[in-house]
This record gives C-alpha cells, structure tokens and sequence, in this order.
C-alpha cells in the first residue's frame, strides 16, 4: 500500500489549518480535482461502506491484528529505505523490531517490538529520494489511493518492489496472486477504516475539501523528508509538535 498515512495528514489539516507558509506545487489543479471528486464519489459508494461494516463487524483484537500484520510487512522497506538514507541506528534499531514481531509476534499479529522499547518508524523511498535532494514534484491525486506528488509515486513503485508480499504474488502458482490480491484489498480496507473517526473533523473543518487535504499531504510528507526539521524558510511546525513519531538523528 501507499504509505501516504491520511490519519496523521486529517489531524495536521485540523490542528495547523492555515499555518503553512509555502504555496502549493499544482499545476494539474484542474484534473487532480477531477480525479479526486471521481474518489470522493466512489469511496462514498463503495469503499466507506465496506470499511464501516468491516469495522462494525470485525473484533477489535483482530483489527489491531490486521494493522499490525500490515505494518510489520513495511517494516521491511523502512529498513532498505533506512539504509539507504545512511540512518544505519535506526536501521539496526528497525532490523530487531521485524525480526521480533516476525517471530515472537506471530508474522507480526502482535507489535511485542514496541513493548520492549522498539519504536514504529516511517521511511519509504519517497523520503529516501527527498533525502537525497530530489524536490517532490507536482502534487497528483492518484486514482483510488489519492494524495501523492510525482516523486511519492515513483516512491511507491519502489516501495512495492521491497515488499516479500509482491513476489510472492508473481510465482506462477494461481492461488499465490489470489492471496496477494486478498491480501491487498485488506489491507486497503483496513486503511480506510482507519479513517472513519476523523471524517467528522475534516467536514468541520474544511471549506474546500481538496486543498485542505492537499496543503496537509504536503506538509506532512516535507515533515517527514526533513525528519521534523524542515529548513527554516520552509518550517511550518515546531520540533516538538504532534508529529514527532519519529526519532531524530543523533
């Protein structure tokens, strides 16, 4: 999946709404408004209601189950994108989190990592490209999975290339695609049921629903590139905002 992370990016819309400093990069304004009312319209229709049943129906323990199962698989891109960034502490400190929830966490239905003090961490290589000087491009609204920019999707693509999930789905054996294919569509549930509790506040708080989640998105993903400190021109947050989810370089 996407790493795009909505939850965090609706929670920056409500709490900063108006605070960011920089304009946009959009000059596809017109067709990302266009894709993303096509997903409005579609999310409406199918994915929300499906994402309210599952959460409705699905115990909580096996929801949280699900999230973590999903969460240990990207752990193991954060790790490549953690090396490739140079952050080899964290990598080390990411490495023992996948092998302990691998194992002791039963292929990760349990985060037993973060108990004994192996905190979750956010590298794709969207940020390893940004780290390295690459701007982010273009803001672009994707069909279906939404908010990214044209080097976030380039990221991705990268990304679902270090996921185990993705060859195993390539064997030739039909019931392993089948598997992926279920496995995905979970997880995309999963994602957006994630989501139904902060629907409430982006209709509260938004007066155009699409740059609100726009200006978010991008704040939220120069938030993580810089690892919470954007270069002062660019700043929009203090160090020590809601978004520190992750550990500073010594």
């Amino acid at each position: 999946m996407k790493q795009n992370n909505l939850i965090i990016t609706l929670l920056l819309s409500w709490l900063v709404s108006g605070c960011a400093t920089t304009t946009p990069s959009d000059p596809f304004e017109k067709f990302n408004r266009g894709v993303f009312a096509i997903n409005d319209g579609i999310d409406k229709i199918m994915i929300k209601p499906v994402a309210v049943f599952y959460k409705e129906v699905v115990p909580t323990r096996v929801l949280t189950g699900v999230t973590n199962f999903f969460s240990n698989l990207d752990d193991v891109f954060v790790v490549a994108n953690d090396v490739f960034q140079f952050k080899f502490k964290q990598a080390g400190s990411d490495t023992v989190r996948l092998l302990l929830n691998s194992s002791a966490g039963v292929l990760g239905l349990f985060d037993v990592a973060t108990k004994m003090g192996f905190e979750k961490h956010y590298e794709d290589f969207g940020q390893t490209l940004g780290y390295w000087g690459i701007g982010s491009g273009p803001y672009i609204v994707l069909p279906i999975f939404g908010p990214s920019s044209v080097r976030d999707t380039i990221g991705w693509a990268g990304d679902i290339l270090l996921r185990p999930d993705y060859y195993y789905g390539q064997s030739k054996n039909k019931s392993a695609r089948y598997i992926l294919l279920t496995s995905t569509s979970i997880e995309f549930v999963d994602e957006r049921a994630k989501l139904l509790q902060f629907e409430s506040v982006l209709k509260t708080a938004a007066l155009d629903k699409y740059s609100y989640i726009r200006d978010a998105y991008l704040a939220r993903r120069k938030y993580l590139v810089y690892d919470g400190n954007p270069p002062e021109e660019d700043a929009i947050f203090e160090e020590d905002d809601i978004f520190d989810d992750e550990d500073e370089d010594e």
